[in-house]
C-alpha cells in the first residue's frame, strides 16, 4: 500500500511538472522593439524690462546657441521624431517679438520660428514644434548646428510694467525619440 502511494505521488508530481510546461521561444528578441525617449533643454533667456529700455533700437537680444544634439552619428543613425517645446512669458509693457534661425554648419538659414506676444497681462505662450513623420523634415534638425534667438522690442523704451520684476523669459526644451534596432 505504501508503495502505492509512492508511484501516485511520483505520477501526480511528473505530471504536473510536464503540463505546466511549454516549448520556450527564445527568438522572442527579434520581434523585440526598443524606442526610447530622451528629453533636454536647449535654453533659457530672461530679459529684464529695465534692459530693454536702455537698449536703443528695436533688437535689444540677439545670441547664437550651440545645437550639437546631432553630431553623434549613433543618435543620428536612430532618431525617428522629435518634438521642440517653447514657452513664452512677457510681463513688460511692450509688444515683443522672438524670432529663433535654424543655421547649418555654414550659417546659412534652414528653418525659422517666429513669436509675436503683446504686452502685459499675457498668459504664457507655449508651442510645439514636431520632426519626423508628422511635423517638419527631421533633416532641419539634424542639419542644424546653431540657433540664432533674436529678440525685437515693437514698442518703446519709456514704459514700464506695474507688474515687479517684468522681464520676458523665453524657456524651450526637446524631446527626441530613437529607435535602437
Amino acid at each position: 500500500m505504501k508503495g502505492l502511494l509512492i508511484i501516485c505521488m511520483f505520477l501526480l508530481g511528473f505530471l504536473m511538472v510536464i503540463s505546466c510546461s511549454e516549448n520556450q521561444d527564445f527568438d522572442q528578441i527579434d520581434d523585440l522593439a526598443i524606442v526610447p525617449s530622451y528629453e533636454t533643454s536647449i535654453f533659457y533667456v530672461k530679459a529684464q524690462e529695465t534692459l530693454i529700455n536702455r537698449v536703443a533700437g528695436l533688437n535689444f537680444f540677439t545670441q547664437d546657441f550651440n545645437f550639437d544634439a546631432f553630431e553623434e552619428p549613433f543618435f543620428t543613425e536612430r532618431v525617428v521624431s522629435g518634438v521642440l517645446t517653447y514657452e513664452l512669458e512677457n510681463t513688460t509693457s511692450k509688444p515683443i517679438e522672438i524670432v529663433l534661425e535654424f543655421l547649418d554648419t555654414n550659417e546659412n538659414v534652414i528653418d525659422t520660428e517666429v513669436f509675436s506676444m503683446d504686452p502685459a497681462p499675457t498668459s504664457v505662450l507655449s508651442r510645439d514644434v514636431a520632426y519626423g513623420p508628422t511635423g517638419k523634415s527631421l533633416d532641419i534638425i539634424r542639419t542644424t548646428s546653431k540657433i540664432r534667438l533674436t529678440a525685437v522690442n515693437l514698442g518703446d523704451n519709456s514704459s514700464e510694467s506695474n507688474i515687479p520684476d517684468s522681464a520676458i523669459e523665453l524657456r524651450s526644451s526637446a524631446q527626441f525619440t530613437l529607435e535602437l534596432q
